[in-house]
């Protein structure tokens, strides 16, 4: 099937198999809790996951259960007959009911109080509501998608969340990975989000220099996408050349890389950006291709201008990085060996070795 990624584009490996997992389950009713540190983009893939199952064209209800009081969260999730308590002034349906026929997101499921859990266990089991001070039941057609970026086991085992509400709910996991596991992407997403900013400011573009890709892949990222997208804000507003140096970088993340000259070089990525922790419909540059599903390992993915745009490169070097890096990985495969490497590559040894002069290698 081809998927509607609502903006989410991506090429390593581990979103890979989120979206495999993503391309089975979407189309059907099951429930599917999404786990993941803070900042990975747990709502973007929801909404994916909606896009592309038989309720798209229905509601698309969330709600995030860690910002809203106890006191309150039910009668958000379910409702509240008139006089049901002070303010109740008139009756009022609640997100499960709104979402009827649609997907109610429960963001933060692991923040919710124990007693509520168990009115939410009756949904799943029931398929029915009953409004804060109502006297009966209502059916209600949802499809639970829930998320947390709490270890839920763990919960379960300190006797903070209920087992059976667990089990319930975990009927697909779906796990997304965080930044710093994403390889490349930390740079295409970092250009992407720079790039943006400088247009919404409407100054020049701004680049990053060799040093500061290095950096940037380098650092943990502990607030992921969402730290990424606010840092890069940060640079298109402080930035006054048109180069972004390592001296523009933060004691923080300068600390934490440690020494610059043993930093490894980044792998350049040949896609366009990943998750943003933006709205879905404000997640794609204008412009940008529609969004697709990365390709399978060892499926050649086009590289369109809009790559050669993102890193101010022109044809020549672009096409000089992605040689440089053939070689590089067929030497590395034939562990220094040149005849080995060259018949990798198809071509002569001694095309090889000009090849590694015009470099300097």
């Amino acid at each position: 099937m081809d998927l509607n990624t609502s903006g989410i584009i991506g090429q390593s490996t581990t979103l890979a198999e989120v979206f495999k997992v993503l391309g089975k389950v979407a189309p059907t009713d099951s429930t599917v809790l999404v786990t993941g540190e803070s900042g990975t983009g747990k709502e973007l893939l929801v909404r994916a996951l909606h896009a592309n199952s038989k309720r798209a064209d229905k509601p698309f209800v969330p709600i995030n259960c860690g910002a809203i009081p106890k006191e309150l969260l039910e009668s958000e999730l379910f409702g509240h007959e008139k006089g049901a308590f002070t303010h109740a002034i008139r009756s009022r349906p609640g997100r499960f009911e709104l979402a009827d026929g649609g997907t109610i997101f429960l963001d933060e499921i692991g923040e919710m109080d124990l007693s509520l859990q168990v009115k939410i266990l009756r949904v799943l089991q029931e398929k029915e509501i009953e409004r804060v001070g109502g006297t009966g039941s209502k059916k209600v057609d949802v499809r639970v998608v829930a998320a947390t970026n709490r270890d839920l086991e763990r919960e379960v085992a300190e006797g903070r969340f209920r087992e059976d509400l667990y089990y319930r709910l975990n009927v697909i996991p779906l796990h997304l990975p965080p930044l710093r596991e994403r390889g490349g992407d930390v740079l295409l997403l970092a250009e992407h989000f720079l790039e943006a900013d400088c247009k919404k400011k409407e100054r020049p573009p701004l680049t990053l220099s060799p040093d500061t890709r290095r950096i940037l892949s380098a650092y943990s990222w502990p607030g992921n996408v969402r730290e990424l997208e606010n840092f890069m804000e940060r640079l298109s507003i402080l930035v006054d050349g048109d180069t972004v140096m390592p001296s523009d970088l933060p004691a923080k993340i300068l600390d934490e890389v440690g020494d610059l000259a043993a930093l490894p070089e980044p792998e350049p990525p040949l896609e366009v950006p990943l998750i943003s922790s933006a709205p879905a419909e404000a997640a794609a540059p204008a412009g940008a291709p529609a969004a697709s599903a990365p390709a399978a390992p060892g499926e050649f993915v086009w590289p369109t201008l809009a790559v050669l745009e993102a890193r101010g490169m022109n044809l020549k070097d672009f096409l000089d990085t992605v040689e440089g890096r053939l070689i590089d990985e067929a030497l590395t495969r034939a562990e220094g060996v040149k005849n080995q490497a060259a018949e990798y590559l198809g071509i002569k040894r001694t095309t090889l070795i000009e090849k590694l002069k015009k470099r300097g290698a």
